[in-house]
């Protein structure tokens, strides 16, 4: 049933090397004979308007501005035929890479996203690092602005260089944390991907200090007690969705643990015990506000995270 549907996925390039890793990133999920279509996508900047208008004035300032926007178009044209050539290196065929060449309409963060929900693509790939060596072209501000504009397309970026293909999917008892795992479950049916299932159950020191924690250490108890309960019917949910998509029952596990102080840490300390190089998180968790969410567990995974995938569903 899974290897028959297509999934389809944007991959915004920007001229640089760099960029080009999220390519080994899909080749390693889905290896080339998966039913993947993936889409390439160059944002072609035009004229600013002051050169724009100046070039109605001025005809040696609108022959540079024409200059300038076609050796713009070419190096678009050279980008997205490097990364179709690296593709199809890669074993992927031709009728499963298609090249996008995107005249910018509103800016680059939204123009990805635009194109992205208009197509109902099933992700945008960034890798967080582009042509840029300080304020990286998808690391910095664009990557920022795309994952605040997206708002129905998930965003997976990519950190550094991602070997491990085990996928550990952060679970708490919300629908947001749900609708993470029916994404992470139709874009890995069909796959080999092993895939951990995960919740730390989080520790009375994230609310209070030490030394009020540790007189009552039976509260304690009692509150990971009910908060692995509570979390039970929500792993087996998930389990049941993987299982449903086409995911074979012997590539899923389930961890249950005892949390420590961070949220963040307990899910990287858990990626990197299970060998996993994909994390998959919802947007928001239980609270709406403090689990899971970009603004806080999220970013703070992103920021330590090294040599990982991370995908964020809305």
């Amino acid at each position: 049933m899974s290897t028959k549907i297509t999934k389809s996925v944007v991959v915004p390039l920007d001229g640089s090397p760099i960029a080009l890793k999220a390519l080994n990133y899909l080749q390693l999920v889905f290896g080339t004979q998966h039913n993947l279509t993936v889409n390439l996508f160059h944002v072609v900047p035009g004229a600013p308007p002051i050169l724009a208008e100046e070039s109605k004035k001025d005809a040696n300032t609108a022959k540079q501005v024409r200059e300038l926007e076609s050796r713009s178009k070419q190096m678009a044209a050279k980008t997205l035929s490097e990364g179709k050539k690296t593709l199809m290196e890669k074993g992927f065929k031709e009728e499963q890479v298609k090249t996008i060449e995107f005249h910018k309409e509103v800016g680059i963060a939204r123009d990805i996203c635009g194109w992205s929900e208009k197509k109902s693509v099933d992700a945008i790939v960034l890798n967080t690092r582009g042509r840029s060596q300080i304020e990286a072209f998808f690391m910095g501000e664009t990557a920022n602005k795309v994952l605040e504009f997206s708002r129905i397309c998930p965003v997976w970026m990519i950190k550094g260089d991602v070997r491990s293909k085990p996928v550990l999917i952060a679970i708490d008892n919300s629908d947001n944390a749900m609708r993470a795992v029916d994404h992470a479950a139709f874009i890995l049916s069909g796959t080999d991907c092993q895939v951990t299932l995960f919740y730390a159950k989080r520790n009375l020191l994230r609310f209070f200090s030490r030394e009020a924690v540790e007189p009552v250490s039976d509260l304690e108890s009692m509150w990971k007690s009910i908060a692995g309960r509570e979390i039970a019917p929500y792993m087996q949910k998930a389990k049941g969705m993987l299982i449903t998509a086409g995911i074979d029952e012997s590539q899923i596990s389930s961890q249950i643990v005892d949390g420590g102080r961070s949220a963040a840490a307990d899910i990287l300390e858990a990626t990197r015990k299970f060998g996993c190089g994909t994390i998959v998180m919802g947007r928001r968790g239980a609270t709406n506000v403090k689990d899971y969410t970009l603004g806080s567990v999220s970013r703070k995974v992103l920021q330590d995270c090294k040599d990982t995938a991370l995908w964020f569903v809305p």
